[in-house]
């Protein structure tokens, strides 16, 4: 058994965990900045600690994309580590810049440094991922808000009965946000005030015409 590398996941994986919280922070706030909204004032503790999760399983493929990514990096990092006496490799922006300040390290210097520089470019990879995300759906959901060109997939029912055609911004434990048909206003509600929310133009569906509904 390797306890090094065991060592090493019991620091990496608290640190790393760490940093998606700070990023799913970073998103959030962006996205819903555009909106304007402060989303802290309506999110928990719990809605901070599972929202880097929660953003990632959203949709599998992007979950999917994510984690080959990541696997991606690591084989091309460890493929430049393997190759790192090339000239091509020493040459490369991984290495030049480290073999220029550090002009007498030896080649199993150069493999270390070759390796940790997967972390960083994983960092950024989801770096870009969050922020990238954040600012490009604010964007798109405030120019549809805009121009009254919402997608509308569902209609709720209030603790009133009365109902009506939305389009669900976001959620959390505590709070829906939404926008109602032919609205330009973000309306927030607490999850308790909701009896019913249905899904009424469900893409799994081929023909469109079923609908389904979660009681509250």
């Amino acid at each position: 058994m390797d306890y090094k590398l065991i060592e090493k996941l019991q620091i990496l994986l608290p640190l790393g965990y760490l940093y998606l919280i700070i990023l799913g922070i970073l998103r959030d706030g962006v996205f819903f900045y555009m909106l304007g909204v402060n989303f802290l004032k309506y999110s928990s503790i719990m809605d901070i600690l599972i929202s880097p999760i929660a953003e990632l399983t959203s949709q599998p493929i992007i979950l999917a994309t994510v984690i080959l990514m990541i696997i991606g990096f690591f084989f091309y990092y460890n493929f430049l580590a393997k190759n790192s006496h090339k000239k091509w490799v020493r040459e490369s922006v991984v290495s030049k810049k480290y073999l220029k300040q550090h002009p007498d390290s030896t080649e199993l210097d150069l493999k270390i440094h070759i390796k940790k520089q997967v972390y960083f470019a994983v960092a950024f990879m989801i770096l870009a991922f969050f922020l990238g995300g954040g600012v490009g759906t604010g964007i798109n959901v405030k120019d549809r808000i805009t121009n009254n060109n919402l997608k509308i997939k569902h209609r709720i029912t209030d603790d009133s009965g009365i109902q009506k055609e939305i389009y669900l911004i976001d959620s959390n434990s505590a709070y829906f946000f939404y926008v109602e048909k032919g609205s330009k206003i973000v309306t927030i509600v607490p999850v308790s005030s909701i009896k019913k929310i249905e899904l009424i133009n469900n893409k799994m569906f081929e023909n469109g015409s079923f609908s389904s509904f979660l009681t509250l």
